[in-house]
């Protein structure tokens, strides 16, 4: 008797579920993809540009959308992310970016056997939509370096932040700020390195 109701008890406890009943949320996906608008470079391009791997600063390495709430915190998304990883998708919008310009007779990626003139060495150190200030911030910090057969060395050194209005605090709006930062700062990027190419 004893055995029958410590079975009968183990069956109604498997029936029973300690978790609460909770919605499925799925997961929202955002490309990191600015586009450069059109336009002429206004020089004639004569340079091979080896565009480096872009490094991650710490925090800039996870997929989660980051912004900072109105009361100052820091918040990444577990629910809303980029497709990619946010340095790897900036490298390759910058090297596209880069391209578009026609301000380089080519722009290569590690690997290349191309004769390289310049190297660019980019790391990006933020990216975040700032609740507090309605604004999204992508930051870059950028070395140019010239590669020659005698020597290298380098040309340029520069910290770059791109600004974008932020229209709301939903997922779709604070990643297309960011993405429009990214492009401010890819813009601002391109101007600087121009007189070198």
């Amino acid at each position: 008797m004893r055995r029958q109701l410590l079975l009968g008890a183990a069956g109604l406890l498997a029936g029973c579920s300690v978790l609460p009943d909770r919605p499925y949320i799925e997961t929202l996906r955002f490309p990191l993809n600015p586009e450069r608008p059109p336009g002429p470079a206004g020089r004639r391009a004569r340079a091979v540009l080896l565009v480096r791997m872009m490094r991650a600063a710490p925090g800039q390495d996870q997929r989660g959308l980051r912004s900072i709430r109105r009361d100052g915190t820091e918040a990444v998304s577990f629910f809303a992310e980029w497709v990619a990883p946010p340095a790897e998708a900036a490298e390759d919008a910058l090297r596209r970016w880069l391209a578009a310009s026609l301000r380089f007779v080519a722009v290569v990626a590690p690997g290349t056997r191309a004769p390289i003139d310049l190297v660019l060495e980019t790391e990006l150190t933020t990216l975040v939509a700032d609740l507090r200030t309605n604004e999204a911030r992508a930051g870059l910090s950028a070395v140019l370096l010239r590669d020659g057969t005698l020597s290298t060395g380098v040309v340029l050194q520069r910290a770059i932040t791109g600004r974008a209005p932020l229209s709301g605090d939903q997922p779709g709006q604070m990643a297309a700020a960011m993405v429009a930062a990214l492009g401010a700062a890819l813009g601002e990027l391109e101007a600087a390195i121009a007189p070198y190419a």
